[in-house]
């Protein structure tokens, strides 16, 4: 039987791989993206100088041009610092995977990322867990002692609930975040009613939805009869999968409603990511950044 020694050596292995891991793939491959995808929270005062023809007459420093007896505009430079803030769906539907991890597993991958790439570009980071409830809220810092605390939380994360509520947690970042910042929600959308909340958060932040699923969810292979069970609820349900019928029209709904969730994310301007379990998420991410690119 393995002791708390062992556990938590393994835990400490699996952290130390999932950050080199992320970090070279930052490096490698989403350092400047990251950089160039993302405004500054605005622009800060930097200096004076003299008037010139056509310079706008709204940037005249009326202060020191009174001082001076010669008209001054007022210089502004981007404010580059930003913050990033992770937002992570810990429900039990995503523990569900049918390849070789699982949405969770996933969402970690993705998390360890952004992270490192937003920390090698001087950027803070935080992380918020929720449920149907906010479980663990670390707020955003810098450095690598941080990256390793929000991966540490991921990596042994034990939530106390099952369900989901997505509103809790848009709820928690709109009265507690009051400057602008990106915003990562990675999550399966089992749920509902979270459109209000997601508009309201997308107009103060950089919002970004991150949704994850597994092909499992959208297809099912040629079996027999299949028990499926609600991970949050425990209802259970029995389908006919030795019907090519019953495939056929499961796979049409799956589609359907996933093109209606493309056109109301759409509707509502939210930027958002689609990632699957069986697929690596390197290539959408890249066209993502590249998309923000053009997007800034």
């Amino acid at each position: 039987m393995e002791t708390y020694e062992e556990h938590l050596k393994e835990l400490q292995q699996i952290i130390r791989r999932v950050e080199i891991r992320s970090k070279r793939m930052a490096s490698e491959l989403f350092s400047g993206e990251y950089h160039s995808s993302f405004k500054g929270k605005g622009i800060e005062f930097s200096n004076v100088r003299e008037y010139q023809y056509g310079d706008d007459v709204r940037s005249i420093d009326w202060n020191t041009s009174a001082r001076k007896n010669e008209l001054y505009v007022k210089l502004f430079t981007e404010e580059r610092e930003r913050s990033l803030l992770l937002v992570v769906d810990a429900s039990a539907s995503m523990l569900f995977g049918s390849q070789k991890r699982s949405k969770r597993s996933l969402a970690l991958e993705v998390s360890a990322v952004l992270a490192s790439s937003a920390l090698q570009n001087n950027d803070k980071v935080g992380l918020l867990v929720f449920t149907d409830k906010v479980e663990r809220y670390i707020p955003p810092r810098k450095g690598r002692h941080h990256l390793l605390i929000i991966l540490d939380e991921l990596v042994r994360l034990k939530p106390e609930s099952r369900k989901t509520d997505i509103n809790a947690a848009l709820s928690f970042i709109r009265y507690s975040r009051k400057r602008q910042e990106i915003i990562f929600l990675m999550t399966d959308l089992v749920d509902s009613e979270y459109e209000k909340g997601m508009k309201l958060l997308n107009n103060r932040h950089d919002f970004i939805l991150v949704h994850i699923s597994d092909p499992l969810e959208k297809a099912l292979p040629l079996t027999g009869l299949l028990d499926l069970e609600d991970p949050e609820t425990g209802a259970r349900l029995t389908v006919d999968a030795a019907s090519r019928r019953t495939i056929a029209r499961y796979r049409q709904e799956q589609l359907r409603q996933h093109d209606e969730l493309r056109q109301r994310l759409r509707r509502m301007r939210i930027d958002s990511i689609f990632l699957d379990t069986d697929r690596s998420f390197i290539g959408d991410l890249n066209t993502f950044f590249r998309y923000r690119e053009r997007k800034v």
